[in-house]
């Protein structure tokens, strides 16, 4: 008779399959959003025939373009990325890749819809990131599924277009190891500790896709319903001529409200979906570092070590990929002293994770426990 499922097995089936999900919006995002983009692409275009427009209206509409070029740049340099660390898989000269990741999974509109997930700004710089990589970094984790969402090297391998990692720390990844992780305990307590971990982190992760899959089918009906709205705004532009002074003031003014909606419907491109942002970032850390090490919540830990708020600010930095990767594991996770404590005999067996943090097993401390949870509680109190 078949062993029936563990509690952790069972909510690792969960978070896959919320994740999947997740991933079909993704793909489905995309094509909408190569359809909005090559909409604005052709009204675009007609406005840029228009002779006299007002400077402040075009300047505006230029500074859209700017964003738009920019954002398509940021979807082909994702799916070029993707498609070398393909090829580096099949030759196995990638470390921590395995071979069998096909090199033409991913195409151009399942790029797009992983650039408007992610959200790139108008500087070409992410607004997401995952601990602390840039856009194409922090999309590449969500396809990998294994070493590169705990900010380490390498794409697992996978036959669909989008892994099941996503950017909840180690989400997925960390789950499916926890299982090989209990054969270093001999007691059962132990064991069941460290699934108990694992559940809760799984059980997490499954409320956040589905809240990120409405959030990606609300955006998709918006990309529709503005698309629809350009594909209007392009036909009565065909009728107004092309000398904004010889325009009646209606047609001048309806001119104007189009070229609000360009702007409404850039930014469906580049904003990201929020549910699927890391939920502590490089920006999270730095703020730490600048003023959270000031605060009455990192008073005792100063206290009990003799440090001032110099000295924490330089562990900190030190470790600030560890830092970055356990809040983002252990967000909205709550544990008691002997769960951190098997926690963390777990991660140091775990040369994966030693090497992605880039930290021997003596540097993984109890304090760096407490460091993250009291991170966690700043980045989510000021």
């Amino acid at each position: 008779m078949a062993k029936e499922p563990s509690r952790l097995q069972l909510a690792q089936e969960k978070a896959e399959a919320a994740a999947e999900k997740t991933n079909q919006k993704i793909n489905e995002l995309g094509e909408h959003t190569n359809t909005i983009y090559t909409t604005l692409i052709t009204i675009q275009s007609v406005f840029d025939n228009i002779r006299n427009v007002p400077e402040e209206s075009k300047l505006r509409y230029e500074k859209l373009k700017a964003i738009r070029v920019n954002w398509k740049q940021q979807a082909d340099k994702i799916e070029v990325d993707y498609k070398k660390a393909s090829v580096k898989s099949a030759s196995g000269a990638a470390a921590g890749v395995s071979a069998g990741v096909a090199v033409a999974t991913l195409g151009p509109t399942a790029a797009m819809g992983i650039a408007t997930t992610f959200g790139v700004a108008s500087t070409g710089t992410a607004i997401s990131t995952l601990s602390g990589a840039a856009a194409t970094n922090a999309a590449l984790a969500w396809l990998g599924g294994g070493a590169l969402t705990a900010g380490g090297g390498g794409m697992a391998a996978g036959s669909a277009v989008l892994a099941l990692a996503g950017p909840f720390g180690w989400g997925i990844a960390g789950v499916a190891t926890a299982a090989s992780m209990t054969l270093f305990f001999k007691s059962k307590s132990d064991k069941e500790r460290l699934e108990n971990i694992y559940t809760l982190i799984s059980n997490r992760d499954v409320k956040s896709y589905e809240l990120a899959t409405v959030e990606l089918s609300e955006r998709i009906n918006r990309i529709k319903d503005e698309s629809s709205k350009l594909v209007d705004a392009i036909s009565k532009i065909a009728i107004f001529g092309t000398d904004y002074n010889a325009m009646s003031e209606a047609q001048q003014y309806e001119l104007g409200s189009y070229v609000n909606l360009m702007e409404s419907s850039t930014m469906l491109l580049v904003n990201p979906i929020l549910g699927l942002q890391p939920k502590y970032t490089k920006q999270d850390f730095d703020k730490l570092c600048d003023d959270g090490v000031k605060t009455p919540i990192f008073a005792d830990l100063k206290e009990t070590l003799l440090i001032d708020s110099e000295s924490l600010r330089h562990y900190l930095k030190t470790d600030e990929s560890l830092i970055i990767t356990l809040a983002n594991l252990l967000y909205k996770v709550t544990l008691d002293e002997k769960d951190k404590e098997v926690l963390l005999k777990s991660l140091k067996k775990n040369k994966d994770f030693l090497v992605s943090v880039n930290i021997s097993k003596g540097e993984l401390t109890p304090f760096a426990l407490s460091v993250v949870e009291k991170a966690l509680e700043y980045r989510y109190m000021y």
